[in-house]
């Protein structure tokens, strides 16, 4: 069985399309965030208008006043009720942990931390919410980050996501056209669109920066 994990869209509908045209898979799993971003009425459309699950991150349920107003009657209370985990052909899916979509992994978070999270976890979990690719196998528990649609920390700018075949991931990104994009942010009327622009798109988050910062939240 093949997988499409998709997390942290963070209402960018060019990166979603872009993954969307790729994607061959029997199933889609959508992990969360998909608000905090430029277009959060046109990406929730496009993601309800699908045959897949989705699970709730922690965007859907700190949703800024600009984003609920931009939504479409309806979409607010829908993304707020959606589940935080599902299991797929063996593998756990959810946004940052099975109970809670707020806890910080990253590729460097101690072992007794990420197991601490995934108390009780056995297998593999996929999450998102850190925005950084990594599979990490301890035995009994492998965590994997399926990566950013629509803002990763890779050090490119590109759609990161996961295909999980039969159990085993493998990473992915896809391409879409960046000067549009930037010029649709820009004049989206996000109040976050310049400053995300000038930091997510025109040029690309450092990997090694955002994991020591997000390690630095995270303790």
């Amino acid at each position: 069985m093949r997988v499409a994990a998709l997390y942290d869209v963070h209402a960018m509908p060019w990166a979603l399309e872009a993954v969307l045209n790729e994607v061959d898979a029997d199933a889609i799993v959508f992990g969360g965030d998909y608000l905090y971003g430029p277009y959060p009425r046109e990406t929730v459309a496009m993601i309800r208008a699908l045959d897949a699950q989705v699970l709730r991150g922690n965007c859907e349920d700190l949703a800024e006043e600009w984003e609920s107003a931009q939504l479409a009657p309806g979409d607010l209370a829908w993304l707020q009720a959606l589940p935080l985990a599902t299991t797929v052909d063996g593998v756990l899916y959810c946004h940052a942990a099975p109970t809670s979509n707020l806890p910080i992994t990253t590729a460097i978070t101690p072992e007794d931390a990420v197991r601490q999270t995934f108390a009780g976890v056995q297998g593999t979990v996929v999450i998102g919410h850190t925005h950084h690719q990594f599979d990490r196998d301890f035995g009994d528990l492998r965590v994997v980050n399926a990566g950013s649609l629509g803002m990763p920390y890779e050090g490119d700018v590109a759609a990161f996501w996961t295909l999980v075949e039969d159990g085993e991931p493998s990473f992915r990104r896809s391409r879409f056209e960046l000067d549009p994009a930037v010029q649709r942010t820009r004049a989206s009327g996000w109040p976050h669109a310049q400053g995300f622009a000038a930091e997510n798109m025109v040029v690309a988050q450092d990997r090694d920066e955002a994991i020591a910062h997000l390690e630095s939240r995270r303790t």
